[in-house]
């Protein structure tokens, strides 16, 4: 006697399979939380390997020893990174009082005309002078732990950088690796996803490199001919900004905003929001097609998400990796729907389930 119709069945069988999921998927996250100090420098590894792969992979081919190549993999991106830094830190520094002084002059303009009596930056600036009197202790415990999360910060770094040799120099023994580790008849399937996946990020990072530098490039421009102060390091900004998908953009583009609002009024301010939403129209409509077009395209609402999830699990690292990490699962699946869809259309035909990138 069947107690419960059938679409019911159906449903709580489904039920059943999706609290199963987000259970597996909340002990893995809680795992990687705990694991951070391990499971971070693995996926900027990984970040990284498919970013330098086809600078290895071209050393490689010029009859450079596997092992020489990836050593001077690491060692080139350890000249660009330090040199961007640098570049950044020395924009910045340079710019930095500039643009601090005019947004807090913007602010001052903002809370005179909008805010309520009392809420000007100075009085804020003084009453957080309060606060950090009154908790004067438990700034002095949060300095001591920040020396520690440096420290672990740094040791991360280090072992990015090594796994980044020894991913680079032995990528041509993974597919061997998951072979033997997949189970019995799905070792053709599991290499497949896993490739998929890798070129799906090997594609997010390359391409989002490069429209990184040609935002930060047209805005800086635009920047020093409306003669924005501290045009250089607002492109710095824009360019590290661009790595978090709209979100970045946005940030920095109110920054450039307010420094132009600040120091030369509202035409001028106009004039470069006009400035950031066109390199963010460029972007959207002729960069990403055209840069982007051979790696998974996601909604905007599914990045928004992921950046969210991120954040809420690892704070701005988790939004770095929240997009990579996102682009690599929907590779994965949309290998499983070929490879599903293939077998079903093929049936016993006895077609490789393997599909093309």
């Amino acid at each position: 006697m069947v107690l419960l119709p059938e679409g019911v069945r159906r449903l709580a069988g489904w039920c059943g399979v999706v609290l199963l999921v987000a259970g597996v998927g909340y002990v893995l996250v809680r795992l990687c939380a705990e694991l951070r100090t391990a499971v971070v420098p693995v996926l900027l590894a990984l970040l990284g390997a498919a970013l330098l792969g086809p600078l290895y992979r071209w050393l490689v081919k010029v009859k450079v020893n596997p092992s020489l190549a990836a050593g001077l993999t690491c060692v080139a991106v350890v000249a660009v990174v330090g040199g961007a830094v640098y570049i950044v830190v020395a924009a910045l520094i340079d710019t930095g009082d500039q643009i601090v002084s005019s947004l807090k002059a913007a602010g001052n303009a903002v809370a005179r005309h909008f805010g309520a009596a009392g809420t000007s930056l100075d009085d804020l600036a003084a009453h957080a002078k309060e606060l950090l009197a009154k908790f004067g202790g438990t700034a002095a415990s949060n300095v001591i732990s920040g020396v520690s999360v440096v420290a672990e910060v740094i040791a991360m770094a280090v072992l990015a950088l090594l796994l980044v040799f020894f991913f680079l120099r032995d990528a041509h023994r993974a597919a061997g690796a998951l072979r033997s580790l997949a189970p019995r008849g799905t070792a053709d399937v599991v290499e497949a996803m896993a490739r998929r996946a890798f070129e799906a990020v090997e594609g997010f990072m390359r391409g989002t490199t490069i429209i990184a530098f040609i935002d930060a490039v047209c805005i800086t421009v635009g920047l020093l001919v409306l003669r924005v102060p501290g045009a250089v390091g607002l492109g710095a900004l824009v360019f590290v900004g661009a790595f978090i998908p709209y979100l970045g953009a946005f940030l920095s583009g109110a920054v450039a905003v307010l420094v132009a609002l600040a120091d030369w009024g509202v035409v001028v301010a106009l004039w470069t929001l006009g400035v950031v939403l066109a390199v963010q129209v460029l972007e959207g409509h002729v960069l990403q097609p055209m840069i982007q077009s051979r790696t998974v395209q996601m909604h905007p609402a599914v990045v928004m998400l992921a950046i969210t999830a991120g954040a809420s699990v690892a704070g701005i690292l988790g939004m770095l990796l929240a997009v990579p990490l996102t682009a690599a699962a929907f590779g994965v699946l949309h290998e499983l729907r070929d490879v599903y869809g293939e077998s079903g259309e093929t049936g016993a035909s006895g077609a490789s389930p393997v599909s093309g990138a």
